[in-house]
């Protein structure tokens, strides 16, 4: 099995980078994992104290519950992951089927933040984006998406986001294979990408 690894900022691109790949080579082929489905589970605070909770810190992910389905999947299984529901910053009790295939796409902020993380990649791939188009592309989701109003994206941004970036996610760059700058509109970069996939597809 082959894992890609897919970091970068929040709004860099990430999601679109892995949908092309996936795109190019097929979900027979390619399975995908966000690392936001493994954000750790807040049912147990109360509503205030989720709403204040710094999502953006590497120990908000329950990264040893992500290992855990990975190694799941190099054994050759299909596995469940957890949904996330960020409205209300729960677990839900409905889990997504993964199902096995010989490349996985990794993707999440901070995927190459954590050390275990970065053991099980075989390739270690870093999208690096301007910070007023991530910001920019941030607002548009956090409104459309996960109903937020732009002051309280505005307060995240500036006491989490802007900080948690400079402190592990940028610094994590340097752990990378391959830099990707602009993530999806990189189409040279992608299709770098997918030609080494290809070839590992072709060995099998």
């Amino acid at each position: 099995m082959l894992i890609i690894g897919i970091a970068g900022g929040t709004g860099s691109g990430k999601t679109t980078v892995a949908r092309s790949i996936i795109q190019q080579l097929g979900t027979d082929n390619v399975a995908f994992i966000s690392q936001d489905n493994f954000y750790a589970d807040g049912s147990h605070l109360t509503f205030e104290q989720r709403k204040h909770t710094n999502y953006d810190h590497p120990d908000s992910f329950d990264n040893s519950l992500l290992l855990e389905r990975i190694c799941e999947l190099r054994s050759g299984s299909d596995i469940h992951i957890p949904v996330y529901d960020f409205t209300t910053h729960t677990r839900t009790q409905e889990t997504v089927s993964v199902p096995f295939r010989p490349v996985v796409v990794l993707e999440g902020i901070h995927v190459l933040s954590d050390p275990e993380l970065r053991e099980v990649l075989d390739i270690k791939i870093f999208v690096d984006t301007e910070p007023d188009v991530r910001l920019l592309r941030r607002i548009l989701r956090d409104i459309n998406e996960r109903g937020r109003s732009l002051e309280s994206i505005h307060a995240q941004y500036i006491h989490s986001v802007k900080p948690m970036h400079e402190a592990f996610i940028e610094p994590s760059k340097k752990y990378a294979d391959i830099i990707i700058p602009e993530g999806g509109e990189n189409e040279i970069g992608i299709s770098l990408i997918t030609a080494r996939i290809e070839r590992y597809l072709s060995e099998l």
